[in-house]
Parts: structure tokens; C-alpha cells; sequence
């Protein structure tokens, strides 16, 4: 995995992948879920990208994208 982003106009702010990967994910002003602006993809130990990558594959909505 590159990189993951979060399709606004698809997010309904449930909080799912905020919950579940809180190193990744946080709530924008607008509620709605967005990626931190820290995360290092690149660096990312194995462990928390498979956490992120069950929150991709979780979203009920389909809002978490990944970018390659």
C-alpha cells in the first residue's frame, strides 16, 4: 500500500477507521473521517498497514481509497 485517501463525498463520518486506526485516521472540521497529514506510507511497519488496510475494506461506504 502507497497511500490512502478519503472520498468526501462518499465518507458519512461513522468513525470506523478513526476507531480502528487513530494513527491514520482523525476527523476533519467537517466531521467527516480524512488521512492525518503525518502518516508515513512509505515507512509504515507491516502490523499498522494491515490495520489500515482492514479499515479500507471495512468502510461502509467504500470512502477510503488507495492511491498508488
Amino acid at each position: 500500500m502507497e497511500k490512502v485517501i478519503v472520498d468526501k463525498d462518499k465518507c458519512i463520518g461513522c468513525g470506523a477507521c478513526v476507531s480502528l486506526v487513530d494513527e491514520v485516521f482523525e476527523f476533519g472540521d467537517d466531521d467527516l473521517a480524512q488521512v492525518k497529514t503525518d502518516v508515513d506510507f512509505e515507512n509504515m511497519d507491516k502490523d499498522l498497514a494491515n490495520d489500515v488496510q482492514d479499515a479500507v475494506e471495512g468502510c461502509p461506504t467504500g470512502a477510503i481509497i488507495e492511491k498508488k
